[in-house]
């Protein structure tokens, strides 16, 4: 009830501009795990998927109540294969729900909570347009988004979870870039101070800039990153590859 009593102080605030969507973050209930503290991790995040209906459910009545269509970040659900996803839902103000799911989860929510692929890339139709949802792992591959523009999309919302600066760049500089290649609007949940960079040089100003890169340390990243986008497409979902008289070459 905390939990709602503040999401729903979020909704009223942002409904009062007369805005058209409000957007919540990925794993945004992740504090009621709190509860849970003295089981381990993949038993504690099932344990926290026992709520998620019931958020559903009354994120629906906010959408209804306030006038605005709610995507409501992230929650762990359990199917009924029994496996555990990462989902989402779009509750539109006219009381209709439809869920979205995460395709590409991460390494850490595989290897400590036993989190499962979805497979449904979707587009929605709503009262202000046509648009696609992929939650933060999955904006980092563009096969997602285009497929979703191919279908109409005219905004793209990402909500996510990092607790890393150069996580957090990952999302918003793809973000940028999913943006520019569908010719959409991307929204993603909050701001977080970001680096990530190896050098940058002043803007607008004449200069050499020097930086040693190591690429023994992209060996590295391939194999234990955070988060490893080659190994991780879904070739089993989406494939890419030239066609006709296209043809790849090397050098």
């Amino acid at each position: 009830d905390d939990l709602m009593e503040q999401v729903e102080f979020f909704v009223d605030s942002v409904s009062s501009y007369k805005a058209d969507f409000v957007l919540f973050p990925e794993y945004f209930n992740a504090p009621l795990m709190a509860a849970f503290n003295k089981m381990g991790e993949a038993q504690s995040i099932r344990a926290l998927a026992q709520y998620t209906e019931k958020i559903r459910d009354r994120f629906r009545e906010f959408a209804i109540s306030y006038n605005i269509n709610i995507i409501t970040g992230s929650m762990p659900l359990i199917k009924d294969d029994g496996a555990l996803y990462n989902v989402g839902f779009l509750c539109r103000r006219d009381g209709s729900i439809d869920m979205y799911e995460k395709i590409h989860v991460t390494p850490d929510e595989k290897k400590y909570w036993g989190l499962s692929a979805g497979n449904s890339v979707q587009t929605f139709d709503t009262d202000c347009g046509r648009i696609g949802i992929l939650i933060c792992y999955d904006v980092e591959f563009p096969e997602l988004s285009r497929l979703m523009a191919n279908k109409g999309m005219q905004i793209l919302f990402v909500p996510f979870m990092t607790d890393t600066q150069n996580a957090y760049t990952r999302v918003r500089v793809c973000a940028q870039a999913r943006a520019i290649e569908n010719e959409c609007y991307v929204a993603i949940d909050f701001a977080f101070p970001y680096d990530g960079r190896r050098a940058e040089a002043t803007p607008n100003t004449e200069m050499i800039l020097v930086a040693d890169v190591d690429l023994n340390q992209l060996n590295e990243l391939h194999t234990y990153g955070s988060v490893r986008n080659l190994r991780d497409r879904r070739n089993d979902l989406y494939e890419l590859r030239f066609k006709g008289a296209a043809r790849q070459t090397e050098g």
